[in-house]
């Protein structure tokens, strides 16, 4: 879940846009409606007949067996990429494995938990081996971690979720870039939220290791401006898909923080106000293609025109927009 109960967000320095559009809930197929398999194979053969903007770039997907990662890797596949997804499920893996190459996509797995470093840095070097490089590294497993005030949050619990955000961004990042610094080419995409940017009590483990997140991509940003190597933290908005979907099915005492949170996320779905999910992809295959290099190091969320922010992207490198910054009095 990426979303986060306050609608302000990160002052851009007017580089932003003012206002959120809303997006369509997703639901079932309507009777009549093709697939999901049949539209991902439809977009895949239309994207072929004309071009392929990643054509054999290949791109490694963390938390890729389902949710949004599962997305993001079918938007990648009908491209033109070739797309290796990671996670610690073999059922989920073999499902977007399956729904991939349904669609006449390339597509490999690899079963890699992220907190994991031994198993991290095998698993990228079979993807380098089988392959020959990673041009693109997304950094999307994600966990809820637990809700509730800090005081009474289980430690063990509460330590994973900074473990799996903030520590497998780290881990995953560092296993691919010296062959990316090597070639003085590719990108990482880090998933984010909001609620990194600004606060969400009783979520505290999910706010504060996004923020660290938002600041490992500063920092990265900065170390790699002469390699060539460009990296983003993105915010997909609130999805009706992954932790979302999670968080809908999950009973919890009403009025209690977790109770709380719940009702927040189903609200903002029945209302309509989630993320499509395309959207997310879109802006992630238009990151992919180079569309946001000249934004390296910047915190951006699928409201913001892509396009606009790069046309002013020396404005927004000479003021320091689009970074986690303190405000001073």
């Amino acid at each position: 879940m990426t979303g986060h109960p306050n609608r302000r967000r990160l002052d851009a320095a007017a580089a932003r846009k003012s206002a959120e559009e809303a997006a369509p809930r997703r639901g079932a197929n309507p009777p009549g409606e093709v697939s999901n398999v049949d539209r991902a194979k439809r977009t895949f053969l239309t994207r072929r007949a004309g071009t392929e903007p990643l054509r054999d770039q290949v791109v490694v997907v963390t938390g890729g067996g389902r949710g949004i990662g599962r997305v993001f890797a079918q938007s990648l596949a009908a491209a033109g990429a070739i797309v290796a997804v990671m996670g610690r499920s073999p059922n989920d893996l073999a499902g977007t494995v399956a729904d991939i190459s349904a669609a006449g996509g390339q597509v490999t797995s690899v079963i890699v938990d992220v907190i994991d470093r031994r198993a991290v840095d095998a698993g990228i070097s079979q993807i380098e081996q089988k392959f020959g490089r990673i041009d693109l590294l997304i950094n999307n497993a994600g966990v809820w971690g637990p809700i509730a005030n800090l005081w009474d949050a289980d430690p063990g619990e509460w330590w994973r979720t900074m473990e799996v955000h903030i520590g497998g961004a780290f881990l995953c990042s560092r296993a691919v870039l010296p062959g990316m610094i090597s070639r003085n080419s590719g990108r990482i995409i880090n998933i984010v939220s909001n609620a990194g940017v600004f606060r969400w009590p009783t979520c505290s483990a999910y706010s504060v290791s996004k923020a660290a997140v938002v600041k490992l991509t500063e920092n990265l940003g900065a170390e790699l401006r002469l390699h060539r190597v460009t990296v983003f933290a993105f915010h997909p908005g609130l999805l009706p898909i992954g932790l979302s979907a999670k968080a809908i099915g999950m009973e919890a005492e009403p009025g209690s923080p977790a109770g709380r949170a719940i009702e927040w996320v189903r609200s903002e779905i029945a209302a309509d106000r989630a993320v499509s999910p395309k959207r997310a992809a879109d802006f992630i295959t238009a990151l992919a293609m180079g569309q946001g290099d000249l934004l390296s190091g910047r915190y951006l969320t699928v409201f913001d025109d892509l396009p606009a922010l790069a046309a002013r992207a020396e404005a927004i490198q000479s003021a320091d927009s689009l970074t986690l910054r303190l405000r001073e009095l």
